[in-house]
């Protein structure tokens, strides 16, 4: 299986028997979600914000206007760094500090470049759309060149990248497992609830099978 190589920049040192390297486990962390948090630099001022993401292959896709000020931001360093967490029980332990939860996060190391071309930007703007719901694409109008030229998008270049997941119980002090306070785990999940159509909606248009089909498999 074909893994990120360690270095300073993406290899754990904390809880080591939790890290994860195989390109194939990250994407499949990648592929689960929607949002990451992208880190930059600002006037000397560290910032981090959610942003929503397609994936393809190795390649992140971000959108916004042409002045937003992160993507420029990016774009001027030449590198970025975005991390995706999913949250999947929390571990009620014995005691406060083993406390814990499980969990599915991978970062990842890059480089950044503006994409300039329509057909590219069009590309980069599906694998965007399919990320946040597959098939929605083609259930919608054709992008107008218009819009293509207002919007800013930026590829990055995956270069490294590591993960880390717990998805293991409770682990308490040998000695407080006797004692009689009640410990586990409270799983957690997103979850899609009913479509709700648009108020302003024509007659008569059904709700599309893809986000039908989304929702039954997300609910």
């Amino acid at each position: 299986m074909k893994k990120y190589s360690k270095s300073k920049i993406n290899r754990i040192k904390r809880g080591q028997n939790r890290a994860v390297y195989e390109v194939e486990k990250i994407n499949t962390i990648l592929d689960a979600g929607f949002i990451g948090f992208v880190s930059y630099t600002y006037e000397g001022s560290a910032i981090s914000l959610p942003m929503a993401y397609g994936r393809n292959g190795n390649k992140i896709y971000l959108h916004g206007s042409q002045a937003n000020r992160m993507l420029l931001s990016l774009l001027e360093g030449g590198k970025m760094s975005m991390t995706v967490m999913h949250l999947d029980a929390l571990v009620l332990a014995r005691s406060g500090l083993h406390h814990s939860v499980n969990y599915r996060s991978a970062t990842l190391f890059g480089s950044v470049r503006k994409i300039e071309k329509a057909t590219e930007k069009e590309a980069a703007l599906h694998c965007f759309m399919e990320q946040m719901m597959k098939g929605r694409w083609d259930g919608i109008r054709p992008m107008k060149p218009e819009e293509l030229s207002r919007t800013l998008v930026v590829e990055m270049a995956i270069e490294t990248a590591s993960a880390k997941i717990r998805d293991v119980g409770v682990n308490d002090d040998s000695e407080d497992y006797n004692l009689p306070i009640w410990a586990g785990l409270v799983p957690l999940k997103q979850v899609a609830l009913a479509p709700i159509s648009d108020e302003n909606l024509r007659e008569n248009i059904p709700i599309p099978s893809h986000v039908l089909e989304y929702y039954k498999l997300h609910q």
